[in-house]
Parts: C-alpha cells; structure tokens; sequence
C-alpha cells in the first residue's frame, strides 16, 4: 500500500524555519528519521520511504504555498492514489502552538494552501493535519506572525511535536484515519 504524505510550506531558505513551513519540517524529520533525501522532482522535493510495509511518498511543493494543490493533484494522479491516501500536513493560527488535529474533511479555514488543494480537487474531503502555530499577533499581523520564526520556547518544544507528528503519520498509513485520529488528536 502507498501512501502521499504532503507538507506545506514555501520554498527557499528565507522561509525555512517559519510557522508557515511546519508542514516541510514535518516530513524534513520523518526524511531523517526515515534515512532518506529528497530529491527535486516535477513540482516539488520528493522523498520515499517504508514504514511496516507501507511505503510512504513525501512530498513538499516547489509551487509555494498558495499554489499547492496542482503539485498535489500531480502526484496523486502519478501516484495513482485516491484522496483516501492522501495526507497533508499544514499549519493553523486557530489552534494553540504545538495542537495537532486530523481531520478527513473540513474548510480550509482561511488557510490559502488547502484553499489551493480543494479548489484543484474539487472537493474539501481529503485527510489533513492541522499543527498549530497560535495567534499570538496584533491586528494585521497574521502574515508576520505566519512567516516568522518560532519562539525560543517553540523551538525547544519543537523536536517532541515533530517526534508526534511523525508517529501520527505512520499511524495514518499503517492504521488509517479513524483509529489514527482517536490516538492523536489534540496531544
């Protein structure tokens, strides 16, 4: 079985370590973990990996953030997976630093990269992994805030939210969603 494990962000050094990049350094710590490189390929750095017989795509788009869905419509279609194999990984300001929810489906809650995606498939009903990122901004300051680094005290918790993120992402392709969502979500 095959799974496409997708991480949102933009790229280019200038956004490596932003909020808004949680989704590449999600799959950036299960390519380590995992022992893999990625590699450039058509719309994006792609990585691959096997987790208990599963193996396991990684994808993080080269078109930046508000124009994912293209790469990932790419690769499900190269992949010939349906959206049940699918997960994306993003961040969100409306939950606290650190929150993790998985959802089957939902809104993209003003979050233009799965605004992207649902416009691109046609559908809001796809896996995704919310990693909150806080609010902790003033009146328009969202950009700043998304596009900013992590806090000292981010940073610090960082390694053990990522270390979740990775088992919730080979829960989701060795257990699936269900089971997966009742394990993880809001730790």
């Amino acid at each position: 079985m095959k799974y496409l494990l997708v991480g949102l962000g933009n790229p280019g050094a200038e956004y490596a370590r932003t909020r808004h990049n949680i989704g590449f350094m999600a799959l950036d710590a299960l390519a380590r973990k995992s022992e893999v490189e990625f590699k450039a390929d058509r719309l994006g750095d792609v990585a691959r990996c096997r987790h208990r017989g599963r193996q396991l795509v990684l994808l993080k788009p080269s078109t930046f953030m508000n124009l994912s869905g293209k790469a990932v419509r790419h690769w499900l279609d190269a992949e010939k997976l349906g959206l049940d194999r699918l997960l994306v990984v993003t961040d969100d300001i409306h939950l606290p630093f650190g929150t993790l929810r998985l959802r089957g489906k939902g809104s993209d809650g003003g979050h233009n990269g799965l605004k992207d995606i649902q416009s691109v498939l046609g559908t809001s009903a796809y896996p995704r992994l919310r990693f909150g990122v806080g609010a902790e901004f003033g009146p328009g300051r969202q950009v700043d805030h998304v596009l900013g680094s992590f806090s000292a005290e981010e940073e610090v918790a960082m390694e053990e939210r990522l270390d979740k993120v990775i088992g919730l992402m080979h829960s989701f392709a060795f257990v699936g969603l269900q089971r997966t969502m009742s394990a993880f979500n809001n730790t």
